[in-house]
C-alpha cells in the first residue's frame, strides 16, 4: 500500500455528455451506413490510398475505453479499471447530476538518434466512461486510488442502503 496514490473525485454542475446528445446506436449505424454508400457512390474506388471517413475515425482512437468490473459488496460498490501506462496525473474523476465520469489522456513519445537515422513517434488518445450512480451511495464519501496501472473508485452506500432487505413471506389465497 506504500505506493498507492489517492485521486480526487471532483464534482461539476455540468452534466456528461457523449457526444453531445443522447447515444442512439442504431442511428449512429445508420449514418455511418449511409456514409459509407455516399462515399461509393463519389468515386471512392478511384481513391486506392484514402480509407473511409468512418475507418480513419476508428484509427484515431489510439486508446480503446478500458473493461471495468463493478462488484457491489454490504457496504459499498467498487469500481475497478485497469490502465497499464498512465500515471494519476492523467485520470480526471468526476461527480455530476447523478454520474461519475471517468477521463484518461494517454500520451506518448520515443526518439531515437542513431549515426544513419533519426525516428520520432508520437501517440496520444483519451478514453471516458460515465456510470450512472445506483440509489443509496453516499456522494461525499467516494474516494479513488491508483496504484500499479490499476484504478479503483470506491462508492459507498449510506446506513439505509446497507439495512438489510426485508423478506415478505407470500401466503396462499
Amino acid at each position: 500500500m506504500a505506493n498507492e496514490t489517492k485521486l480526487p473525485v471532483t464534482k461539476s454542475a455540468t452534466s456528461p455528455t457523449v457526444t453531445g446528445q443522447t447515444w442512439r446506436p442504431f442511428q449512429a449505424l445508420r449514418s455511418e451506413i449511409d456514409q459509407i454508400f455516399d462515399e461509393f457512390g463519389n468515386g471512392f474506388w478511384n481513391r486506392p490510398f484514402r480509407s473511409p471517413a468512418w475507418l480513419e475515425r476508428e484509427l484515431a482512437k489510439s486508446i480503446s475505453a478500458p473493461a471495468v468490473d463493478v462488484v457491489e459488496s454490504a457496504n459499498a460498490y467498487e469500481i475497478t479499471a485497469e490502465l497499464p501506462g498512465l500515471d494519476e496525473k492523467n485520470i480526471d474523476i468526476k461527480l455530476a447530476n447523478g454520474g461519475l465520469t471517468i477521463k484518461a489522456e494517454k500520451r506518448e513519445e520515443s526518439e531515437e538518434k542513431k549515426k544513419d537515422y533519426y525516428v520520432s513517434e508520437r501517440r496520444y488518445g483519451t478514453f471516458e466512461r460515465y456510470f450512472t450512480l445506483p440509489d443509496g451511495v453516499n456522494a461525499d464519501k467516494i474516494e479513488a486510488t491508483f496504484k500499479n496501472g490499476v484504478l479503483k473508485v470506491t462508492l459507498p452506500k449510506t446506513e439505509d442502503a446497507q439495512k438489510s432487505a426485508k423478506t415478505i413471506n407470500v401466503k396462499a389465497a
